[in-house]
């Protein structure tokens, strides 16, 4: 029994050593190895990556989402941001004139106090803003403010016209009694060298039947920023404006044994005008059943059917081709003013093609043209322009006429939206009444014509009273006034 005992003690012993040593040897596994992958959380682990994968689908299929909401997102921004963009001119345009305009703390009492003082009278708001400078600028006047506008108000009652007077006469008798004291200086210089200018009667007879083109067009052209204070900006606006020919430039000469045209430019004219021998090739080329190529800084244009004839007519034509420039613009002359820097002066006019040309202003260039202006800038622009130059030409010949009779003219002329003549082809051609017209010209015609439509006179106007016989219906003869007469018996009584 001891035995068994004894060997029993050491099994035990050996099956101790034995548990001891297993769990070291599984302790220096995890050193080498890292703890993800021991035996223990494999069940764990299974479950934590399955889930990570699923988690990591869930994130791969959300973010192409975000990426594209957030693609949306910047572009609907972009687009928010342009249209802002474009919408801000729009305001900048109307916005800007009312913030600009702000009255002192002065002038507001003293309108006040004008208004008060007017109560339900009228004057216009010009008069009543001289009024305001005037009294500010001496201190004394501010005491006697009711005296001036009293006397402002009977000066402007004066002027007002009379009801049922006859404006357009008075107005035409204005206009035409100075015209036919004109002087007979009908060319003048305008304060610029080498550009005539019509003036004088036949200025006047222009803007009245409003022709197409005028004897003499002319442009003033404003540049814009610094454009206007820069000579070499201001040289390379002319430039572009003034038309440059083929002749002006470079020598054109005809090779009659080769039947072969050569094009010499001058460096220095080309230079000037700011123009390549690309620029020559481009404008050659312009020409049908011709070849144009650049040899030795010369342009040789060669003919697809050479023949002697051909060969004089292609250069006839290359001497009056345009390289650069706007059409109807002859010359132009660059001035410095004291007030406005460098303004040019141009003989010719093209109102359309010189407002596209960066850095002129298109607020301040006028021309004479009238008919450029009502297509280019609408009629109220044309009713402008005709008062102006009728206004400019009379007072030209120190001839003081008032502008309200020039305004009548304007207003006649431009009345149906397109600029119409003061003759036969015109305004008297559109009378109602036939008698007036048959008065004015072509009498028989006129009488004919509206014997075959069946016409009714009314007599309303001046001239078809005057050739019956009646009062016009005008001034006094507009006024019935009746009396009443008591009879002689009252009387007695």
């Amino acid at each position: 029994m001891a035995k068994k005992t004894t060997a029993s003690k050491k099994d035990k012993k050996t099956a101790e050593k034995k548990k001891i040593k297993k769990p070291v040897i599984k302790e220096e596994k995890p050193k080498k190895t890292p703890v993800k992958k021991t035996k223990e959380p494999k069940t764990i682990s299974k479950t934590t990556d399955a889930k990570k994968t699923k988690k990591i689908k869930k994130e791969t299929a959300k973010k192409p989402v975000k990426k594209e909401t957030k693609k949306e997102e910047k572009a609907k921004k972009i687009k928010r941001k342009k249209t802002k963009k474009e919408e801000k001119p729009v305001e900048i345009t109307i916005v800007p004139k009312p913030k600009t305009v702000e009255e002192p703390k002065g002038h507001k009492e003293l309108r006040e106090e004008i208004l008060k003082i007017l109560k339900d009278e009228y004057l216009p708001l010009s008069i009543i803003d001289d009024i305001i400078l005037i009294v500010i600028k001496e201190k004394g006047l501010k005491k006697k403010l009711k005296e001036i506008i009293k006397k402002s108000l009977e000066s402007y009652k004066k002027t007002l016209i009379d009801p049922s007077e006859a404006c357009g006469i008075v107005g035409a008798q204005s206009i035409g009694e100075p015209g036919t004291q004109m002087t007979m200086r009908t060319f003048h210089y305008a304060g610029v060298a080498e550009i005539n200018v019509t003036l004088g009667l036949p200025r006047l007879i222009e803007i009245v039947d409003a022709r197409s083109i005028p004897s003499t067009p002319m442009m003033n052209i404003y540049l814009r920023d610094e454009y206007c204070l820069n000579p070499d900006l201001a040289k390379e606006v002319a430039n572009q404006i003034e038309i440059t020919l083929l002749n002006d430039i470079s020598d054109i000469s005809a090779d009659l044994t080769n039947l072969v045209i050569f094009i010499d430019p001058d460096k220095k004219s080309i230079e000037k005008k700011g123009i390549d021998m690309e620029d020559l090739l481009d404008a050659v080329k312009k020409i049908r059943k011709t070849d144009a190529k650049i040899e030795k800084n010369r342009v040789k244009i060669s003919l697809d059917d050479p023949s002697y004839k051909k060969l004089l007519e292609v250069t006839e034509t290359l001497k009056g081709l345009k390289v650069k420039g706007i059409d109807g613009i002859k010359r132009i002359i660059i001035r410095k003013e004291p007030d406005e820097g460098y303004v040019i002066y141009s003989e010719g006019s093209n109102l359309e093609k010189v407002l596209e040309i960066v850095g002129v202003d298109p607020y301040r260039t006028t021309t004479n043209d009238i008919q450029s202006v009502g297509r280019v800038l609408g009629i109220e622009a044309a009713r402008n322009m005709i008062i102006q130059e009728a206004y400019n030409t009379l007072s030209e010949q120190g001839l003081n006429v008032d502008r309200r009779h020039i305004m009548i003219v304007a207003d006649v002329m431009t009345s149906g939206g397109t600029i119409k003549a003061i003759g036969r082809h015109g305004v008297s051609k559109e009378k109602e009444s036939v008698l007036s017209r048959a008065a004015f010209e072509i009498t028989v015609a006129h009488l004919l014509q509206a014997a075959r439509r069946g016409e009714v006179d009314h007599l309303g106007g001046v001239a078809e009273n005057i050739i019956v016989g009646q009062p016009v219906n005008l001034g006094t003869g507009a006024v019935e006034l009746v009396m009443k007469r008591t009879s002689g018996k009252k009387k007695k009584k």
